[in-house]
């Protein structure tokens, strides 16, 4: 029987995790070469992307070669020999976890969480990706480590907090990612850089370890090249950890993936120019609404008239610029290591508003958690764009609307999926965002694979040669 080809490196860069997972059982690939493959490409493209602020060509070579030796003795983690990247807010025991400032401080004792999830599960880690400073913004134009590039657009954002992280996933830089989503620092980047998205429903992966922004509306968040590789990693990751606060033990049960054809109520948001989005999304958003009639089911037009996007997104930036004040009191004091004059800035609108503002501010989580319950009483998905606007340059107006559409499901504690609906007339990628009731990650995530597969929009990976 003639042995089947090499598998060109190209095509291993372009696959999905699912894909390079059935490559690994088959024997077509080995993690060591694998990983040299993804190796080169951050020494080659990284210089240009900045995707990564930080990355050790001898621990990935060193955990291939153990991926290696456990695919040999035949003992083997679900995500053994996958290269996967992480955004510099979570700890990586022996790394500085900066996120995004200028003080790096102790190296981590222990891995987060989710880094320890990653390593028992064979991953290979891959580095640090950059990100705004101190996770406030979503532009990924960090002023210690400088901007993220766009790999669609040199030049243009590739949004944020969780920029680098995503520019790595399109870039064919990691295979996946994990990063941080507060009020859309997830989904922002994917809809910019054409790629997917989820962000869990709160509290289903533990965020221990990883740098808060604001503990109520903070959620772990994945970036991959397809759903299914979203819903491995959310097996992989998900489940109770008694030492965080916020983890749920199974509250809200995960409904299981089980929608029936043809009974599928779905809620469209409306009247989008009013809200701010951008005519040239609204055309995109109109078009895959057209592509993906059949499979709407029951669609319907939902009221959001008594839900300010923008007063909801001001609200939640409200509760992280307080919180940070006291997350990053030893940076903010630091006069040999100083942090961004805009950083400091933001946080100061915090210090000058009064613990009334704090609670007005709060009180928009319990207007979401009950906007949440009456409306999912009456639709299963809520189907939206991701972002009002396309990437637009590192060096313009940055628009203050880039987290009024995702910022709700954090509001809400609510899990969300983003995944590519179509380009701008310019070319530009745009995501399409689906909002469920909690616990119905699963079903969020299978539905995304159909109408992912009927849209077709995403890009061809990698992005960057």
């Amino acid at each position: 029987m003639n042995a089947l080809p090499p598998i060109a490196e190209t095509d291993l860069r372009r696959a999905s995790l699912c894909q390079l997972l059935h490559w690994l059982a088959a024997g077509r690939v080995q993690p060591a070469p694998l990983t040299e493959v993804y190796l080169q490409a951050i020494e080659r493209l990284n210089p240009q992307l900045n995707a990564y602020v930080e990355f050790s060509p001898a621990l990935m070579r060193d955990q291939a070669r153990s991926a290696e030796h456990r695919r040999r003795e035949g003992v083997i983690g679900r995500l053994d020999g996958i290269p996967i990247a992480l955004k510099d807010n979570f700890d990586l025991a022996g790394w500085p976890t900066r996120a995004g400032l200028p003080d790096a401080g102790r190296a981590a004792g222990q891995d987060a969480h989710v880094v320890a999830r990653l390593r028992a599960s064979g991953a290979v880690l891959t580095g640090k990706t950059n990100m705004d400073e101190g996770a406030l913004g979503a532009v990924t134009d960090n002023p210690h480590f400088g901007p993220t590039h766009n790999p669609h657009r040199h030049g243009y954002t590739a949004g944020g907090s969780s920029g680098g992280a995503a520019a790595a996933v399109a870039a064919g830089l990691a295979v996946a990612a994990i990063g941080s989503d507060t009020l859309g620092s997830i989904r922002i980047p994917a809809s910019y850089c054409g790629v997917f998205a989820l962000k869990p429903t709160q509290g289903e992966i533990s965020t221990r370890g990883m740098t808060p922004a604001a503990r109520w509306l903070d959620s772990v968040g994945l970036l991959a090249r397809s759903v299914d590789d979203l819903t491995v990693l959310l097996q992989v990751l998900a489940g109770y950890d008694a030492d965080d606060p916020r983890s749920r033990r199974r509250r809200v049960a995960l409904s299981p993936p089980d929608w029936e054809p043809g009974k599928l109520r779905c809620g469209v948001l409306t009247q989008l120019p009013a809200i701010g989005v951008q005519p040239e999304v609204v055309q995109v958003f109109d078009a895959a609404l057209a592509t993906l009639k059949h499979e709407l089911g029951e669609a319907r037009g939902v009221d959001f008239e008594d839900w300010h996007f923008a007063r909801g997104r001001r609200a939640g930036l409200l509760l992280m610029e307080a919180e940070m004040l006291g997350t990053f009191a030893a940076q903010l004091a630091d006069t040999e290591r100083p942090v961004s004059a805009k950083f400091r800035d933001m946080l100061a609108y915090a210090r000058h508003k009064s613990a009334a503002d704090y609670a007005d501010a709060e009180r928009v989580l319990d207007a979401a958690a009950l906007k949440m319950r009456r409306l999912f009483a009456q639709i299963d998905v809520l189907v939206m764009p991701t972002t009002p606007q396309a990437a637009f340059p590192l060096h313009g107006p940055v628009p203050d609307s880039q987290a009024d559409l995702t910022s709700f499901a954090n509001l809400a504690g609510c899990p969300a999926v983003s995944i590519p609906m179509g380009r701008t007339p310019d070319g530009l990628p745009l995501g399409l965002q689906l909002v469920g009731p909690r616990g119905s990650d699963l079903r969020l995530l299978e539905l995304a694979a159909v109408w992912s597969s009927i849209l077709d929009a995403a890009p061809e990976y990698p992005v960057m040669a």
